[in-house]
């Protein structure tokens, strides 16, 4: 919107191009237009709302894996969402270091390969907590040793950080539960990533970075997703779309509902009847005394559920046990 001059201000505007202090061509010439360079080769595939929609995905992915690590690495774990990017496949290859550890996704029945990296410092402190790094864990300092000249993982290595990444592949499935189920695997394991070929330079990605902190020592996690992972689900990612209230939920839903639900701990009460009596009464009552209650012994009984009224019964005595038979529900509040 431009800006309302004051009459003041015209004034004052107009005796400074009179005395010279500004001149009239500077305040004539046109501002220079921003120009931002787009390469078409190359185009940008998802839009801010998909985008959006992958932060929320992936920060449920970082609070997974910082519960799956800590547990694994018995010490705290915090993995956290960085940046979302996206670029192309040869930048993301000349972006992370010669010598790295690549895991390999394959996400059924979306396509593409995802790959996960992890660089040598965080694989090697991986691999000294698993493997007891008493030490490591009482400095709460991390030492370990010059990694230029390594060049390879050993088997044992390799076996250690597989089960890692294996981890870390089903936290990327159940992270997308909500969007669509997939089925998740680790198809392997590579070092090099310079002379992997399962994409084209100039394909589109989306590169996740998580910053990762364990013990003193703070890293990062790449997650490389192709474009051609979304295209089978881009309406799935709009907000509309995923927080749509008409959505009839799946039977799958309802019955892990239930499934959490039935392990639910509620406390049921029977209520006898109620009587009242003087205190000088209740302090002589001994055992084998009668107290009378309000109620007749053919009366069914109130039942409350967390303290709210839920069903009227009649007591009795199943398998030389105290029990109840429920009779029909009380009006009022009810708990279903």
């Amino acid at each position: 919107m431009d800006q309302v001059l004051t009459q003041q201000e015209i004034d004052m505007l107009l005796n400074a191009m009179s005395s010279g202090e500004i001149d009239q061509e500077e305040t004539t010439r046109e501002p220079e237009q921003k120009i931002r360079n787009y390469d078409f080769r190359r185009p940008t595939k998802l839009s801010k709302e998909y985008i959006n929609t992958l932060h929320m995905i992936f920060e449920d992915f970082s609070k997974i894996s910082s519960s799956v690590l800590s547990t694994l690495l018995r010490t705290n774990v915090s993995l956290q969402l960085a940046t979302i990017d996206q670029i192309s496949y040869d930048e993301f290859i000349h972006s992370i270091p010669k010598f790295t550890l690549v895991g390999l996704l394959k996400s059924a029945p979306l396509n593409g390969i995802q790959i996960i990296e992890l660089n040598p410092q965080l694989c090697m402190l991986l691999v000294e907590l698993l493997c007891g790094g008493l030490e490591v864990r009482q400095s709460n300092k991390v030492d370990l040793p010059d990694l230029n000249e390594k060049k390879n993982f050993t088997e044992i290595e390799l076996a250690i950080l597989e089960d890692v990444v294996a981890r870390l592949a089903q936290v990327f499935q159940n992270s997308w539960k909500e969007i669509i189920q997939i089925d998740t695997v680790l198809e392997g394991l590579d070092v090099n990533p310079q002379l992997m070929q399962n994409m084209s330079p100039n394909e589109p990605v989306v590169l996740v970075t998580f910053t990762v902190r364990i013990l003193e020592t703070s890293t990062f996690i790449n997650l490389c997703i192709p474009y051609v992972f979304f295209e089978a689900i881009t309406d799935k990612l709009s907000f509309h779309n995923w927080f749509d209230s008409n959505q009839a939920p799946s039977e799958e839903d309802k019955l892990e509902i239930q499934k959490g639900m039935n392990v639910v701990q509620l406390e049921l009460e029977i209520l006898l009847g109620n009587v009242s009596m003087k205190l000088a009464d209740f302090l002589q009552l001994e055992i084998g005394d009668v107290i009378k209650l309000d109620k007749k012994i053919t009366e069914p009984l109130e039942t409350y559920v967390e303290g709210k009224p839920y069903y009227f019964v009649r007591p009795g005595q199943t398998d030389q046990q105290m029990a109840v038979e429920l009779l029909e529900r009380m009006e009022g509040d009810q708990l279903l």
